[in-house]
Formats: C-alpha cells, sequence, structure tokens
C-alpha cells in the first residue's frame, strides 16, 4: 500500500483533454480517498516502464510519464488501468522542466513521487571521448535531474510528506575503463542525493538512491553477459529494479541495489580498494563494460534509429 500520507482529493481537470505531447489517459474510477501522484521519467522503455507498471498496482495511485518518444507513452499509458498522462519531452530541454511541472499543475493539486530514472551511458575512454562525451553524459545522467528536482521541489514541500527517488548505478560506487562518463554522472547523483535528504528531511520530503547492477534493458541489452554460461546470472530484470525504487520511494528506505547482493561491490571498494582497482584494469572488467543502446543510436547509419532509450 502506498504510504506517503493525508492526500487532497484530484483535481477535477486531471483527464481533461491536452496537447498531443501531454496527452491524458483516464483510468477506471476510484472511491479511495488518497490519490497518490508520481511522476517517472525515462517511462519509455525498461527501468522507467516497470517502474510504472509496479506503482500502477497500488490503490488509488495517478500516473505522470515523461519521455521523448510519445508513441510509447500512449500505449503504456493506455495499459496501466490507472489514472495516467504523459508529455513527451527531452529531460535535457531547456523548457523541459517547466513544461512537466506546467503539465503536473495543470492535472493535480499536488506532487507525492518524483521517480528521476531517465539516463544514457555512451562507452568510450577519456582520451578517445574526451570532455564532449563527460559534458553530454553529465547533462542528462546529473543535470537535466537537478534541473527537474529544482523545479517540483517546491510542490513536493507542499505535497509533505513525500518523496524523490534518484536512480543511480553500481557503476557509481565502482568504475571502470571505457565507462569514466558514466560512473563520473552516477558517483554524483548519489553523492548529491545523500546531501539532498539531509537538506529536504526537515521538509517532508524523503530522498532515496536506487543503483542498478547489470539491469537488460532496450538502453543497456548486457548481451555481451547474457550469451555467456559464466556472467548470465548477473545480469537481472527491469521488475527488481522497480521494486527497489517502490522500496526507496514508496517505503522511504535510504538506499537500494538492484539485485542486492551488489551491493557487496560497494563494500569492497571501501575495504579494499587497491583490489578493485586491480580487477578493474584486467580482461575481466573489458567483458563488464557492455555496449549500450546510445552507443548503437550513434552507429546507426543516416534515416537509422537516432532515439536513445530511455533508462538507467
Amino acid at each position: 500500500m502506498v504510504n506517503l500520507g493525508p492526500v487532497l482529493p484530484r483535481s477535477a481537470n486531471a483527464l481533461r483533454s491536452s496537447p498531443a505531447s501531454c496527452a491524458a489517459v483516464p483510468g477506471p474510477a476510484t472511491t479511495a480517498t488518497r490519490t497518490p501522484v508520481a511522476v517517472i521519467t525515462g517511462a519509455s522503455s525498461g527501468i522507467g516502464e516497470a517502474t510504472a507498471r509496479r506503482l500502477a498496482r497500488e490503490p488509488g495511485v495517478q500516473l505522470v510519464l515523461v519521455a521523448r518518444r510519445e508513441d510509447r507513452l500512449r500505449e503504456l499509458a493506455a495499459e496501466l488501468g490507472v489514472p495516467t498522462t504523459y508529455v513527451a519531452v527531452d529531460v535535457t530541454g531547456p523548457d523541459a522542466p517547466a513544461r512537466i511541472l506546467e503539465h503536473v499543475g495543470e492535472h493535480h493539486d499536488r506532487l507525492d513521487l518524483l521517480v528521476n530514472n531517465a539516463g544514457a551511458a555512451w562507452r568510450a575512454t577519456f582520451a578517445d571521448g574526451g570532455y564532449a562525451n563527460v559534458r553530454r553524459t553529465m547533462e542528462l545522467n546529473f543535470d537535466a535531474v537537478v534541473r527537474l528536482t529544482e523545479a517540483l521541489l517546491p510542490l513536493l514541500r507542499a505535497s509533505a510528506p513525500s518523496a524523490i527517488v534518484n536512480v543511480s548505478s553500481t557503476a557509481g560506487r565502482v568504475a571502470r575503463a571505457g565507462s569514466g562518463a558514466y560512473s563520473a554522472s552516477k558517483f554524483a547523483l548519489a553523492g548529491w542525493t545523500d546531501s539532498l535528504y539531509a537538506e529536504e528531511q526537515p521538509h517532508g520530503v524523503h530522498v532515496g538512491l536506487v543503483l542498478p547492477g547489470f539491469v537488460q534493458t532496450e538502453g543497456f541489452p548486457a548481451a555481451e553477459l547474457t550469451g555467456r554460461r559464466l556472467t548470465g546470472w548477473m545480469v537481472s530484470s527491469p521488475d527488481v529494479a522497480a521494486e527497489a525504487i517502490f522500496e526507496a520511494g514508496i517505503g522511504r528506505r535510504a538506499e537500494r541495489y538492484a539485485p542486492r547482493p551488489y551491493g557487496l561491490i560497494a563494500v569492497l571498494r571501501v575495504l579494499a580498494p587497491g583490489l578493485l582497482r586491480r580487477v578493474g584494469r584486467g580482461t575481466a572488467a573489458a567483458v563488464l563494460t557492455t555496449k549500450t543502446g546510445a552507443d548503437a543510436a550513434d552507429a546507426a547509419p543516416p534515416g537509422g534509429s537516432s532515439d536513445i532509450a530511455e533508462r538507467s
């Protein structure tokens, strides 16, 4: 059950028709007095989609889905069976936070949960990718999260008790060659989350952190791992990450690894940093630096798919 405190009745215009990029799909009527509202970014596939489906199982929930691919958002919203609206927008866009805030204000009178899940990775060494690769990765995985949280924080405070869940990564605790830009963005997100938790706890806004390991999604196919008997066991499903997000948000847990055994890697980072560095420069580490959906999009020929799957 959702446990985010008392909630005011849903705004009368919550299911009002809206432009194509902010369409509303009504769900079944409910007589529940609690109508918690959740915003999920990167909701068109992978962990974001799984999170939407997980939250849709909670009584009275209303969802706002955010991603770039409107067709996928429309299909998902129609399937969920709960009052759901969506905003088709690139979260890195200069007007994205304002558009999402406007949409939430138009359809709801509160916000109980913000799930910052959208993200991507482009694999490259620093010598090859340079600052440009770090910049574009930080822009999506960190800057966009900070900007959206800033825009929605006043509403989250006004709706307290409420929650924010930032989706980092196990790579936000342990880095590997070829994925430094991604790790930098996720390390930054983890550190900022800890600080934000301390700042917002007095205001009734819980801030949780989720750190997925290898989760097979459109953005992270993990084909290099799933195709091998010795490494296939390391890859989990988006549903496992979605449950961790639920626990960090609705359950108000401070931190969750997905799957939980990945937390042992963080322990090794503290207890045996030299060992992890040695492993990180070996052959095994090269196998673990898998190709991503963003890499495939960059390699697509002219006219091919250039859409980066929203995921963590």
